[in-house]
């Protein structure tokens, strides 16, 4: 799962969303050095998802300073939880943000006052399990998080951990459970007045529906259903609110709606000029069946040399650790690829090797749905 605010070489505007004003004002208004911590913290991390990095930097040199002259685990807390972010966000380095917020959570469950930062570092923590696919440090940090949390207060925290969730469900392929916690996720997002909460939503919604288009497409179930309206909507959203939308995503998920409905040339146009980009922000997991993909056009546009080459590359990239359901989107699309070249033998392997995994995935979605079940988490 990835926010579509990853920051990008260009120089975004200021958000202008009404979380980012208030923040303004709440540091603007704070009686003190230390009382503006926590709003100077909120504001950093959101300049680091508008993709402002730059900008962000800047906000936590200042509290870096102030934590020199002031030692307090206010500070160490939030400063913790911000650099988790900042690492987040500038490059997608899942590790060092990890290691980040667990230490801001640390801090924060030790010492009094602080449960603003623990429900919101258990909010990114659980969207960084599920990024991972640690399904048990999903289930903990949820219930960890909706235990404390407070649903008329800790609307950043909820929007987070809501979309977190409804990623997971709709993983599982229970599509009606995911809308209700994106429901929960849209409402506290909108209450905190968080347009870039509310972008992500849009980014990982379409991402997911995506997803399961290209496993439905693969076993012979093509429904696009106005797919290409849900990711551009995406690019619109974010030009009204002025969000530093990472340009390289959208176009990557427009490119495989586009192989899905056959529209070879335009996904191969796109998959040029942003998959090279784009897979060094985040999307080296999908590398193998994104490859394919790219293969896959080339052999329905004549570019039969280019395709072979193409095809035997993803199966170099296939990466047997990846995310089950991108390993047998691979075998399945390089068995048409080659089916296609007329690379029988190869054709055959890869289609023996889809069905093998795609029985896999069947049975990890089922775990999955049982686990949240048992969890409670079902919204």
């Amino acid at each position: 799962m990835e926010d579509p605010t990853h920051g990008s070489g260009a120089s975004p505007a200021t958000p202008k969303s009404r979380l980012f004003k208030q923040l303004d004002q709440q540091v603007a208004s704070a009686p003190s050095p230390m009382a503006s911590v926590g709003p100077r913290a909120r504001r950093a991390m959101q300049l680091a998802r508008h993709g402002a990095l730059t900008e962000a930097r800047e906000a936590l040199t200042l509290l870096h300073q102030l934590s020199f002259q002031h030692p307090h685990a206010d500070i160490g807390a939030w400063l913790h939880l911000s650099e988790g972010l900042m690492a987040y966000y500038n490059g997608f380095s899942l590790q060092p943000a990890q290691e980040r917020i667990q230490r801001a959570y640390a801090i924060a469950s030790t010492h009094p006052g602080l449960e603003e930062v623990q429900v919101l570092a258990d909010a990114w923590l659980a969207q960084l399990a599920f990024v991972r696919h640690e399904l048990d440090g999903l289930i903990t940090h949820a219930r960890r998080c909706l235990a404390l949390a407070r649903p008329d207060e800790d609307h950043g925290a909820l929007a987070r951990l809501s979309m977190a969730l409804g990623v997971s469900w709709h993983f599982t392929g229970d599509g009606e459970t995911a809308q209700r916690w994106y429901q929960r996720a849209r409402l506290h997002a909108a209450a905190e007045g968080d347009d870039t909460t509310l972008s992500a939503l849009m980014y990982n919604m379409a991402a997911m529906r995506v997803a399961q288009l290209r496993r439905d497409s693969l076993a012979g179930k093509v429904r696009v259903q106005e797919m290409l309206l849900s990711v551009d909507s995406i690019g619109h959203y974010d030009a009204a609110v002025g969000a530093a939308m990472m340009n390289e995503l959208t176009p990557v998920l427009r490119a495989q709606v586009l192989t899905v409905e056959g529209r070879f040339e335009e996904a191969r146009t796109l998959y040029e000029q942003h998959l090279p980009q784009a897979m060094s922000l985040g999307l080296e997991r999908l590398g193998s069946s994104l490859l394919s993909d790219v293969a896959w056009c080339r052999a329905n546009s004549g570019q039969q040399d280019l395709a072979l080459r193409q095809a035997r590359e993803a199966e170099v990239e296939l990466d047997p650790s990846c995310d089950l359901d991108d390993r047998a989107i691979t075998h399945s699309r390089l068995a048409q690829v080659f089916g296609l070249l007329g690379e029988t033998a190869d054709a055959q392997r890869h289609e023996a090797l889809a069905a093998q995994v795609w029985a896999q995935f069947a049975t990890h979605q089922q775990h999955w749905r049982q686990a949240l079940v048992q969890s409670g988490l079902t919204g």
